[in-house]
């Protein structure tokens, strides 16, 4: 993810989804297209993983998706296409990663923010190819604008996931808070990939650390839960 956020709802602000959407030169719309797509995103990400970034193209990643160079170029005009659409779905994969149910609810904002961040790394943890993608030498700067883009929707995710569980209708800026607070998280974890080739235990805290105490200046220390939150407790 990328090392900084941008402000939800600037008029110049694009989504990911528009990002790729502009990147990629077809998208699919049958299923049997679309079904293509995602096998050479996954060989893309397994070269990326494993192989060394000079070392991967369109070639390399029809080879290990086993399909014709033509199809790949049917839908990809070039490398950093097939890099951006898998940004894309990473992306994806984190928004809903940040909307799941959590059982038990957390005690309070603050361990609200402790579990998305630990439930994000552990995520990326899982697929070596994000964290190189999003941290590694070499960003796109196409791949890092949606990141970006992708950073701010996570914020605004995040905000909607705190107004259901607390009291947050004196927190207008609450969106641009978090873009913020997940700013200062990337760039904890672009520590911990450059140190450790992952995200480790002792820098998650760390990360949950910096983005609670930039968020402490603007949000109380006790937020009341909301009549849904409450009666799912007192359950």
């Amino acid at each position: 993810m990328a090392t900084m956020a941008t402000i939800p709802g600037s008029k110049a602000s694009v989504s990911p989804e528009e990002i790729e959407r502009r990147t990629v030169l077809r998208r699919p719309l049958r299923a049997r297209g679309i079904k293509r797509v995602e096998v050479l995103l996954d060989a893309t990400e397994h070269l990326l993983a494993y192989t060394r970034n000079e070392d991967i193209s369109l070639a390399t990643i029809a080879e290990e998706a086993g399909v014709p160079l033509p199809s790949v170029y049917h839908f990809f005009p070039n490398r950093n296409a097939v890099l951006v659409a898998l940004a894309g779905r990473y992306h994806r994969d984190l928004a809903k990663l940040s909307s799941q149910p959590l059982d038990p609810e957390p005690a309070d904002w603050q361990e609200l923010i402790r579990i998305r961040q630990r439930n994000g790394a552990r995520y990326l943890n899982r697929h070596p190819a994000a964290l190189r993608l999003f941290m590694g030498a070499g960003v796109s700067v196409e791949v890092r604008h949606l990141d970006l883009r992708g950073n701010a929707a996570l914020a605004e995710r995040r905000a909607e996931d705190m107004r259901q569980r607390f009291e947050c209708g004196s927190l207008q800026n609450l969106e641009h808070w978090l873009a913020i607070s997940i700013g200062i998280m990337d760039g904890i974890w672009a520590i911990s990939y450059a140190e450790h080739g992952s995200i480790t235990d002792a820098y998650v805290v760390e990360s949950s650390r910096a983005a609670i105490a930039y968020l402490r200046c603007f949000l109380p220390e006790q937020l009341s839960r909301t009549k849904l939150t409450s009666k799912k407790i007192i359950k």
